[in-house]
């Protein structure tokens, strides 16, 4: 059974999710068909319903990991949480809430990016993210739904 990216996207035809979707779709298509297997569909699903706190923050990782070279780079990061403002209905359109999105970016690398070379490291990320608490706390909502 192939789940395709195009009827993956369907299911958020009336939402601002469009872009979120793609990037959540790239991010569990592992083979890179544009189809995903039955196979990765469980493989993903059970990293984020039982995985542990590093396997969650890994695949969290390879959604912001847009070119999946290993690192996250300023303009990754961008697109992502732009998406994730979509997401939620805040589209940006003005320069306001473009900077807001350039200002939330900077503030996640100046957390994240321990060695300032301009790109977050899976370790960083796992390192930072395994140190605040508002994030162990969100991934943990994950440990309750089922």
């Amino acid at each position: 059974m192939l789940f395709c990216a195009k009827i993956y996207c369907l299911a958020f035809l009336f939402t601002s999710s469009g872009q979120y979707a793609h990037y959540v779709f790239n991010s569990i298509d592992l083979d890179r068909n544009g189809s995903l297997s039955f196979e990765e569909f469980v493989a993903n699903l059970s990293i984020l319903l039982r995985g542990t706190v590093d396997e969650k923050l890994q695949w969290t990782f390879s959604l912001y990991d847009i070119n999946g070279d290993g690192c996250i780079t300023k303009e990754e990061m961008k697109e992502i949480v732009t998406a994730i403002y979509e997401l939620m209905g805040k589209v940006p359109e003005g320069c306001e809430e473009e900077q807001a999105i350039k200002e939330k970016v900077e503030r996640l690398f100046e957390k994240m990016d321990r060695n300032c070379d301009g790109m977050i490291t899976l370790d960083e990320f796992i390192e930072c993210c395994t140190k605040d608490e508002s994030i162990r706390r969100s991934i943990a909502v994950f440990d309750t739904i089922f």
